[in-house]
């Protein structure tokens, strides 16, 4: 399905469109979702300037994500629906602009599509041209990564808060099981962030280098640079995040292990707290005819009171060491 936007009213409008043919003349925008290769192939006549395919898209190196092709500026990105997608063909959106014209080719459905496709059409934006659409669209993306960024940080929080008030218990294995897979998988959705604010930062760059080509607009220009620093703090809160991320796993498994370790504590000393009466059970048990408190009559209590002592002896040394 292909989506035509065409100016009307001070707007965009969303015209849904079979074909390349049903297009209207006087569209400034098309989105595609998962084309075949017909129609990338028209699309990349429409624009003017030739596309990559998803093969393409799969192995192509970040250096050479952002090229310029006549008078068409070609972007791929990683988009920040990323963070549920790992798959680089299904998370990765093709933008190819001219001056007149914008083509987004996409394998998935992200939010921000949704997004942007409200806003142009919203009376409000006020957007009848593709750079302005083309700029909707990039801000929706930044909000977009904004937001999964900050729901990060707050499922965090919320980790963080159950590991240092006590409410992880390693005798339980599955809680701190599912705690560790928490934050691995917190920790993976970050790293997609960061990966996804590289590539958009990036793209604002060379946005801002070729700004000529499409004949940007001075407020167009000076919005791509406050975006470009919008995501570039982004980026930064998702560094620091993962930092607290690695601290926050450390602490979990430092504070299973202490856990664990004073369990292990407690049956070490309980062994050598039952060593002695052992060892004079065993001497006791020998049957020699020649021990002399073979034939006693009060061997047997002599005996257990002697295990009794050691216990005794033994249990009050652990406390004044402070070891129970």
């Amino acid at each position: 399905m292909i989506t035509a936007y065409v100016p009307r009213d001070g707007r965009l409008a969303a015209v849904p469109c079979a074909s390349l043919e049903d297009v209207p003349a006087e569209a400034v925008w098309l989105d595609v979702c998962a084309p075949e290769e017909a129609t990338r192939a028209g699309l990349a006549r429409w624009i003017g300037a030739p596309l990559p395919d998803r093969t393409d898209v799969v192995a192509i190196e970040t250096s050479e994500r952002l090229y310029q092709a006549h008078d068409a500026l070609v972007m791929t990105l990683v988009m920040p629906m990323v963070a549920r997608v790992p798959d680089p063909g299904t998370s990765s959106m093709t933008l190819a602009a001219t001056a007149r014209r914008l083509v987004s080719i996409r394998e998935a459905e992200p939010i921000s599509i949704g997004m942007a496709s409200k806003r142009v059409q919203s009376e409000a934006a006020g957007v009848e041209t593709s750079n302005g659409a083309l700029f909707i669209l990039l801000d929706a993306i930044a909000d977009r990564a904004a937001d999964v960024i900050e729901e990060c940080s707050g499922t965090f929080d919320a980790i963080a808060s159950e590991v240092f008030e006590g409410k992880i218990d390693s005798r339980k294995s599955a809680i701190y099981q599912a705690t560790i897979q928490k934050i691995g998988r917190v920790g993976v959705k970050v790293a997609r962030m960061h990966d996804s604010c590289a590539s958009l930062e990036r793209l604002f760059l060379f946005l801002s280098l070729n700004s000529g080509t499409l004949r940007l607009s001075s407020a167009q220009k000076a919005q791509c640079k406050a975006l470009g620093r919008d995501i570039r703090s982004i980026r930064e809160h998702a560094s620091a995040l993962d930092a607290k991320l690695n601290f926050l796993l450390d602490a979990t498994v430092g504070l299973v292990n202490l856990e664990q370790n004073q369990i292990i504590k407690i049956f070490s000393v309980l062994a050598v707290v039952f060593l002695p009466p052992t060892l004079i059970a065993s001497i006791y048990g020998m049957n020699f005819q020649g021990m002399p408190e073979l034939d006693w009559s009060y061997g047997y209590a002599f005996s257990l009171g002697v295990m009794v002592l050691s216990v005794l002896l033994t249990f009050l040394y652990f406390r004044w060491k402070k070891l129970l």
